[in-house]
């Protein structure tokens, strides 16, 4: 893949103009905290943004509504005790694809983007909405790959979607889903050393 648009002429993109998106930043807006909400916003931006930089051809939408409700599975309406908060997550997203009318196909799709979020990596040729949504997660709880992004980019960013005490409060949901479930994929994450990158100070999007 070739570089479509320079770092620097980098913007922060919008959300595209759809009733889903639209259906899903109200459901985010009215189940997440405004810690969470605005990282499910920053997470489409980065996502978005870094597309554009290196020409990676994508759903817009479904990349929009898979990162607006990629951490549903977090709030306690949602809060599955017997699976990971992705996995619950997924089965979330597949009820509000079928709400919008999207086609089953679709709604596997979105539920599959979401749940990809925590793997470790994702293959863009196979998911290029996996690949985006898992590596702009990364950006933003602990700042991998934050030099993908110029500084004033970043800056930009954080202003008009603050962290709002992501850090703190991010963590203590990890640290619950893992003492309630084990085996999930925010346990692994915990004892990986989850705490130590989040907490890093100062955050790399900050500098």
């Amino acid at each position: 893949m070739t570089l479509h648009t320079s770092r620097e002429a980098l913007t922060v993109p919008a959300a595209p103009e759809t009733a889903a998106c639209a259906a899903a930043l109200e459901v985010a807006t009215a189940y997440c905290t405004p810690a969470l909400l605005n990282h499910s916003v920053r997470s489409y931006v980065w996502a978005s943004a870094y597309a554009a930089d290196r020409g990676i051809e994508h759903d817009a939408e479904l990349l929009y509504v898979a990162a607006l409700l990629h951490d549903i599975g977090l709030a306690p309406e949602f809060d599955s005790h017997t699976v990971a908060f992705d996995e619950a997550g997924g089965h979330v997203a597949w009820v509000f694809g079928a709400g919008a009318g999207w086609p089953a196909e679709r709604r596997q799709r979105l539920s599959e983007v979401i749940v990809r979020h925590m793997w470790d990596s994702v293959d863009v040729r196979e998911d290029p909405e996996g690949h985006l949504l898992e590596r702009a997660t990364a950006v933003d709880i602990s700042g991998r790959n934050a030099d993908d992004f110029t500084a004033g980019f970043r800056a930009e960013v954080l202003a008009r979607y603050p962290r709002e005490g992501l850090a703190e409060e991010f963590l203590a949901c990890f640290r619950d889903q893992a003492a309630r479930k084990p085996e999930s994929s925010p346990a692994a994450s915990v004892r990986g050393g989850l705490a130590e990158r989040i907490l890093a100070n100062p955050h790399p999007l900050d500098s």
